[in-house]
């Protein structure tokens, strides 16, 4: 196998062949800059796209909320109905009512406990073993060296 060395000039200059490959290496970071540019607005069109399909599912849900939130005025309104022919009505809506807020009381007593567990922020346990980590280097270094 041989090796073609490149013709060079008395002066050190090279020619052909160099003049050649700088031309492709400009034509490559040209090519290669069009198509980042290319690929990053298709990305932005792609994200404009789901971010319009994502606002009208975010409305789509909030008409729903709206509706689930009649509806359960309406079943309160019904099972007040309903219990007005056991007891008089002004019992049947207490009655009603107490409940409800006993629902309300059990939900926030539970919320309450699952927010003091998750509070401060922190990761506890990786804190707590990397503690126990600087604790075991410690106890691993050589006499004199303080950590």
């Amino acid at each position: 196998m041989t090796t073609q060395t490149p013709a060079v000039h008395p002066d050190g200059q090279r020619t052909g062949q160099d003049e050649h490959v700088g031309a492709l290496v400009a034509q490559l970071t040209s090519d290669v800059s069009h198509l980042v540019r290319d690929e990053l607005q298709l990305a932005k069109a792609e994200l404009k796209d789901k971010g319009k399909e994502a606002g009208l599912g975010v409305g789509l849900f909030g008409g729903a909320g709206a509706f689930a939130f009649y509806g359960l005025g309406a079943l309160i309104a019904t099972a007040i109905i309903g219990l007005s022919y056991a007891v008089p009505a002004w019992l049947a809506a207490l009655i009603v009512t107490l409940v409800l807020f006993a629902i309300a009381g059990v939900a926030a007593l539970l919320g309450k406990r699952h927010v003091s567990h998750a509070t401060p922020p922190l990761p506890e346990k990786a804190v707590h073993g990397v503690h126990d980590d600087l604790e075991a280097l410690k106890g691993h270094q050589p006499e004199g060296k303080n950590a």
